[in-house]
């Protein structure tokens, strides 16, 4: 009977051993995911940014690098007109409407203005790249020029004036400074310290205010696969050759850009 009683007595020991040690062990697995969930990602860092979200209290684009000599997308800014069939150039005359804004471009390519004090940054770092010869669109609103042009028309081709704007690419990161401590820290990054990831085109302005960038007529050849994919969607936003890029059916003029500006 003693034996059986320290039997029973030693089990039972060793059966609140286990129940005390489990709890314990439970808990060290916890605590490691538990510190990774509080960390903000670099796209929460975009969302809030974004959003200007109240978890932050500040949130600022860091410049790494620039390229002050940058062209924007190719853009067809006249309807198409013909001049097919005949042996014979023509003058037509031409609306021509472009516009710029400045953009905020993250890596995956989105597009986004940002919240108030992303906006107040990202105006600030626009200032540090003004110079005396170079004026800026620093804000989201939108600057254009709409002109009546003329343009000759070659013989057997159609016509239309292309346009791509002058801008300064800045590339950096944002940051992200929050409230309250996550993980045992208030900043963060998108998409990462000291990368040059997020892009803001700054369009750049000439003296009347107007943009500044490179204007040309485009004429290309009739009956040719690009003639005809024009003609039958004029008013489509097909992505277009650059400058001299069309091929040899494309015949690129370039216009001075003071009689856009008047």
């Amino acid at each position: 009977m003693t034996r059986a009683g320290r039997s029973g007595s030693h089990r039972s020991k060793k059966k609140r051993l286990t129940l005390i040690l489990a709890p314990v062990a439970a808990l060290a697995v916890a605590v490691p995911f538990m510190a990774n969930a509080g960390a903000a990602t670099p796209s929460e860092v975009d969302a809030d940014c974004k959003s200007d979200s109240d978890r932050l209290e500040n949130c600022e684009f860091v410049p790494v690098q620039s390229q002050k000599n940058s062209f924007g997308p190719n853009e067809r800014v006249s309807k198409p007109d013909t001049n097919c069939g005949s042996d014979t150039a023509q003058t037509k005359a031409f609306t021509v409407s472009g516009s710029v804004t400045r953009i905020v471009q993250t890596e995956d390519g989105s597009v986004f203005s940002g919240g108030a004090k992303l906006a107040s940054s990202i105006f600030e770092v626009g200032l540090q790249f003004s110079e005396q010869d170079i004026n800026l669109q620093r804000d989201d609103t939108t600057t254009g020029f709409t002109q009546s042009l003329r343009g000759a028309l070659l013989p057997d081709h159609i016509g239309f004036f292309m346009w791509s704007h002058k801008r300064v690419d800045v590339g950096g990161f944002l940051r992200a400074t929050y409230k309250e401590e996550q993980d045992g820290q208030k900043v963060f990054f998108s998409p990462s310290e000291g990368s040059a990831g997020v892009h803001v085109f700054y369009p750049r302005l000439l003296k009347s205010g107007t943009p500044d960038g490179r204007l040309w007529l485009r004429n290309i050849k009739c009956g040719t696969p690009q003639a005809d994919a024009i003609l039958n969607d004029a008013n489509s936003l097909r992505i277009e050759p650059g400058f001299e890029e069309g091929g040899e059916n494309v015949v690129d003029v370039e216009v001075p850009l003071p009689e856009t500006s008047s």
